[in-house]
């Protein structure tokens, strides 16, 4: 017997599956959309809410358990995609949290109400973290609201498809530097006085920093870059009993993905890893709870892989 879950459009939850039946409470197994999916395509930066099938985040899946009790979390690009997985899932983990996002106001403002329906506050902070005034605005305003900073989630991310070396504007390649790995120093270098002992930092890097594709060449050096910087900065701030780890997501079903790529791409995206699919956004969110909660105080300079199969080394 199978129930449908508006919130993963299509996909379904399996309620009588095998070794389930005599587990009470057990997690049911989940199914997700498997390419080939609609041809379709965006502008930048997207929006999910234009996507089919449209992304699940959590909204109806994810059950807190307070493993973010009392905490304050700030999430770049936290109006979409993993950025809003997180905000979703920490929000339900008993955490205040602060979304910074470029101009996707519809979906910002989709993210807020899913917070304060979890009974916890929510700031939203439109703007170019390219800019590093812009980012001590931004990080100024949260400690101003909230007193302080738990948790930095450093997911925002630019993209673009190229063939060819020449087709690469200058201007394309300063912009992904800008977005990717710039603003994660400006917004680290500025968040981290306002942050305790037990205080996370998570970035988000790719399966693109081990495996490059080359049709990403900006996008793929940056997210090496974002590797190294959490290596190095996790060692500077171990004496202050500050964590950084980063997450290395393998595909995953995003507004960024039919605003950056063809769309014969866009409808086999995913295909190519074992398992023969994109991860919804919410498959990534353990990790970011997981890298966030004080129980896993010894994890830093740790790249969590989350890649459907495909082997990081």
């Amino acid at each position: 017997m199978t129930h449908s879950n508006p919130a993963t459009q299509g996909a379904t939850i399996i309620a009588n599956a095998p070794g389930h039946d005599d587990i009470p409470g057990a997690a049911r197994p989940r199914t997700y959309p498997e390419p080939p999916f609609p041809e379709q395509q965006q502008e930048l930066p997207g929006s999910f809410l234009k996507m089919d099938p449209r992304p699940d985040h959590g909204e109806e899946a994810w059950r807190g358990a307070g493993r973010l009790e009392g905490m304050v979390a700030l999430v770049t690009g936290g109006d979409s995609g993993i950025g809003r997985a997180v905000a979703i899932a920490y929000a339900r983990e008993g955490a205040d949290v602060a979304i910074a996002y470029l101009n996707e106001s519809d979906d910002a403002e989709d993210t807020a109400r899913l917070i304060k329906e979890s009974g916890r506050r929510c700031l939203r902070l439109a703007g170019d973290i390219a800019d590093a005034d812009l980012c001590r605005q931004v990080v100024a305003r949260v400690v101003e609201h909230f007193g302080r900073i738990d948790i930095l989630v450093n997911n925002a991310a630019h993209q673009a498809s190229f063939d060819t070396l020449s087709e690469i504007p200058d201007e394309e390649w300063q912009r992904t530097f800008a977005v990717n790995i710039h603003a994660m120093f400006y917004l680290v270098k500025v968040a981290v006085p306002h942050m305790g002992r037990g205080a996370a930092i998570i970035n988000t890097a790719s399966i693109n920093a081990d495996m490059p594709n080359p049709r990403l060449l900006a996008y793929a050096t940056t997210k090496g870059a974002i590797q190294n910087f959490t290596g190095g900065l996790a060692q500077m701030l171990a004496e202050k009993g500050i964590r950084v780890n980063c997450v290395a997501p393998g595909p995953v079903w995003t507004p960024l993905i039919p605003a950056s790529m063809p769309p014969h791409e866009v409808a086999n995206f995913g295909k190519s890893y074992p398992m023969k699919r994109p991860a919804q956004p919410v498959e990534l969110a353990s990790a970011y709870v997981m890298l966030a909660e004080p129980m896993s105080s010894y994890i830093s300079g740790a790249t969590l892989a989350v890649t459907g199969g495909k082997p990081l080394l």
